[in-house]
């Protein structure tokens, strides 16, 4: 396992400690363990879905929570009783934890299993009062929010 060094960003950064300490501890805490499979998606500006593969779960069987910056899904497998003799078993069939760091202002939208598929979807809110406004020089007009990028404006044109 390689470990990074964030001493140099530390000492020339201020306030991105929680970013620095979630990068350390997701290397740390990579254990090589892939179950189940996932893919993170990019669905727009603020909106993003992660899909677990989750064959053989019932919804029951599934528990997703939604905390401050985290999200947790865990599959909880229950044992059920086989007709006959299990000559092999190649399908697993084990419980789960995936955590999730969420950033500031994100929440679960929905969560829907279809398929063998758990899909969550997350969507950014930035509140109005954390939106980037511009300010007058010399009081000349008031605040007025910035409403996208100057690049969406070129692209429009």
């Amino acid at each position: 396992m390689s470990r990074f060094d964030f001493t140099p960003y530390r000492r020339s950064t201020v306030g991105f400690d929680r970013l620095f300490d979630i990068l350390e501890n997701q290397a740390r805490a990579n254990s090589g363990d892939n179950y189940p499979p996932f893919n993170i998606e990019r669905r727009g500006d603020d909106e993003y879905r992660i899909t677990l593969a989750v064959a053989g779960f019932k919804p029951a069987d599934l528990d997703i929570t939604a905390q401050q910056n985290l999200l947790v899904v865990q599959g909880k497998k229950r044992d059920e009783a086989q007709d006959g003799e299990m000559l092999h078993v190649g399908i697993a069939n084990r419980g789960f934890e995936r955590r999730f760091e969420l950033a500031d202002y994100v929440r679960v939208e929905n969560a829907a299993l279809e398929d063998g598929l758990l899909v969550i979807d997350l969507l950014r809110e930035v509140p109005e009062a954390m939106k980037p406004k511009k300010i007058a020089v010399n009081g000349q007009s008031g605040l007025s929010v910035i409403e996208g990028n100057k690049g969406d404006e070129a692209d429009a044109a």
